[in-house]
């Protein structure tokens, strides 16, 4: 009896139901909110400029929309392959349900998609009414569809243009902010998992995706240019930063907050969490997320804001931040995807997660399905100027 007591006494360790040892929000997961953040951050760039008239982020404005088109019609695209009957995703539209959860991505998407699609179009209608002149064949057809068979540029043409440019902007951040904190949403509604349970999530995932798309804009603006051997406006470059810092000191603030107020109100589920925190994902969150990828990138904002830098050290400063913070920005969604789905509802144990190479979720395919917004990118690229060719300082 003494002995049978003893082991019944004996505290149970790492015991994991059967149903939770496979992680199954995977890679495609993970990479679903990344891709719709970067939609959401390079958006808020270019409503800087055409709703708040910043005038210094000109350089970027188009190409930030041009940007934010490009992901966004890969957006569903990880949640589609994710899927085991991607077809089925069309029963959205055939018997709309307004109350599911799941089927208002389908909603907010597509007004996402509409609104965006209307802003290049009327932002691009002065060059594509010049470029509907001089093209022929399909491409002046195309140019007619996009123009509206209109090529009226008078004064008051433009002007109306510029007003209708506002309104569509102005509707589109908030737009912009559900399609992204619905994010957040679904996995704070998540009652049964304690990490995602709470009401932080949405605003967590908002500011990061901020800070992930305004970096994709640094980046992708300062390589762009280099390859093509174009001067970079370092005033504009400069504006980026800013903005940056400000979302990034807002998502790291509400990131830390979220840990340290589980670890100071100590629930229910506190052991598990942190648990999690220093077992499982001590390196991905603790080492490379906090330490690597937000420390660093706040040492490195605060010397570019304090000190006065030369314009290329400053310029090759902004790239490197950037990539740090897109790498951040990217663990803080595995943190939270796969290290979410570690805890077992057991709450004695862990599982664990080790990615493939191949599969229709593994990292070759998340590796291609990153590659494809930026081939849209550089169709978009033949078909809307990024910047126009007469003045260097213009989008």
């Amino acid at each position: 009896m003494d002995t049978a007591y003893s082991f019944a006494a004996m505290p149970i360790s790492n015991y994991v139901f059967p149903n939770d040892l496979h992680v199954h929000w995977s890679m495609m997961i993970v990479l679903y909110p990344y891709i719709t953040g970067l939609v959401d951050g390079a958006f808020i760039i270019a409503a800087l400029y055409y709703l708040f008239d910043i005038k210094t982020l000109r350089p970027v404005a188009r190409f930030s929309l041009l940007f934010a088109l490009a992901f966004l019609c890969c957006a569903t695209l990880p949640l589609l392959l994710h899927l085991g009957r991607p077809e089925r995703n069309l029963n959205m539209l055939l018997t709309p349900s307004p109350t599911s959860a799941m089927a208002g991505f389908g909603y907010i998407y597509a007004v996402s998609m509409g609104v965006l699609v209307f802003i290049v179009l009327f932002v691009y209608r002065p060059d594509l009414v010049e470029l509907r002149v001089t093209s022929k064949g399909w491409l002046q057809f195309l140019y007619r569809a996009m123009t509206f068979d209109s090529i009226d540029l008078s004064e008051d043409a433009l002007v109306l243009d510029k007003k209708i440019i506002r309104f569509l902007v102005g509707i589109g951040i908030p737009i912009a902010v559900v399609l992204h904190g619905y994010v957040g949403f679904i996995f704070g509604g998540v009652k049964a998992n304690p990490t995602w349970s709470t009401p932080l999530m949405p605003v967590i995932f908002l500011f990061s995706a901020c800070v992930s798309g305004i970096c994709a804009i640094i980046l992708a603006y300062i390589v762009i240019r280099k390859i093509k051997g174009r001067t970079i406006d370092h005033r504009c470059i400069k504006t980026c930063i800013k903005t940056l810092t400000l979302f990034f000191i807002l998502a790291f603030a509400f990131e830390m907050l979220e840990v340290f107020s589980h670890s100071y109100l100590r629930t229910g589920y506190h052991h598990m969490v942190e648990g999690l925190l220093n077992g499982p994902l001590a390196d991905s969150f603790w080492f490379w997320q906090v330490k690597i990828g937000s420390v660093i990138p706040l040492i490195i904002l605060g010397v570019m804001g304090i000190f006065n830098i030369k314009d290329r050290l400053y310029d090759f400063m902004a790239a490197v931040v950037s990539t740090i913070l897109l790498l951040q920005v990217f663990l803080m969604r595995w943190n939270v995807v796969i290290g979410g789905q570690l805890m077992s509802k057991s709450a004695r144990g862990y599982t664990e997660f080790h990615p493939e190479w191949f599969g229709k979720e593994g990292i070759l395919a998340v590796i291609i399905v990153m590659v494809i917004p930026f081939i849209i990118l550089f169709v978009f690229s033949r078909i809307f100027p990024f910047w126009t060719t007469g003045n260097e300082t213009d989008v």
